[in-house]
């Protein structure tokens, strides 16, 4: 079963980088960041509380204070994600942003040896060390002139990957009582009241009635309901670090959709951060089988 769950963990961080790359496309057609992750996440729950509708007879639901606590938690983290990390692109750029965000994994470690939630060992320690240089190089962030940096960008990018850490402990404490279903309707239907409060609602409305609803759409399903129902499912097994650190095959697959359907270039040295990323992983998803 370990393995099932490690498989849910990485097809949900690839449904993310297709995300990513579908926002992509969305952004280049003017679409505001804001607006773009408000309707990804509403999206997401509308389809899943149908979902916990349809099949509440067939399944025993628990609705206990504690699941109800950490779903809403995990619902304001994700909100808090994706709205700092666009905060850092615009402030920094997309390598700075996205190899801050990916300091998830160091905000996990630190949290589980403090409050002793798991093992900290140095296996997971070094893994975690080579796959921030395989992003390193992925974004090419080692190109970018300290001049462009800014205390903002920095900050909100720092912040991104704190609200990621919080995320993935409040899916992983949620869904040890509640079903997944339920623990997603509850986060997302707090991601999006929190969303409503900042977007442009004139736009949100427009993309209602506009010809890329379509996309809207698709980027929902893969981006929020597939992809997080995938991911608790596999936090039931797997410990929240090692969770982290897989979870980092999204920018992975997000360059792999900008090479391959947007017609971007791979350097060699990305390419090398590319295989550098996707073989630690593998050998920490055997590890954690093992």
């Amino acid at each position: 079963m370990h393995l099932f769950n490690i498989g849910y963990v990485i097809i949900a961080a690839v449904l993310w980088g297709i995300s990513g790359g579908l926002a992509g496309i969305l952004m280049d057609k003017g679409w505001d960041p804001l607006v773009i992750s408000f309707y990804r996440g509403s999206i997401g729950f509308v389809g899943i509380f149908v979902w916990l509708l349809l099949h509440r007879k067939g399944n025993k639901m628990k609705y206990s204070t504690k699941t109800m606590m950490w779903s809403v938690l995990a619902g304001l983290a994700v909100a808090g994600n994706f709205s700092f990390y666009f905060l850092s692109i615009s402030e920094s750029g997309v390598a700075v942003a996205s190899t801050l965000m990916y300091t998830a994994p160091l905000f996990v470690l630190f949290s589980s040896f403090l409050f002793r939630i798991e093992t900290v060992t140095p296996f997971k320690v070094i893994a975690m060390v080579i796959v921030m240089g395989g992003i390193s190089l992925l974004t090419n962030v080692y190109e970018t002139g300290l001049g462009s940096l800014n205390i903002l960008g920095i900050t909100s990018g720092l912040l991104s990957g704190l609200s990621y850490a919080l995320f993935i402990f409040g899916f992983k404490n949620a869904s040890k009582e509640g079903s997944p279903p339920f623990v997603l309707s509850m986060a997302f239907a707090t991601f999006t009241i929190v969303m409503f409060l900042f977007i442009d609602h004139k736009e949100a409305l427009d993309a209602l009635f506009s010809e890329d609803l379509i996309w809207f759409i698709t980027l929902g399903i893969i981006g929020a309901g597939i992809s997080f129902y995938l991911y608790i499912e596999g936090l039931k097994k797997t410990s929240a670090s090692v969770a982290a650190i897989i979870a980092m095959v999204e920018p992975v697959t997000a360059s792999l959709f900008g090479l391959v359907i947007l017609g971007e270039v791979l350097t060699l040295t990305q390419s090398i951060g590319l295989v550098i990323i996707l073989i630690t992983i593998t050998l920490l998803s055997r590890k954690q089988k093992n």
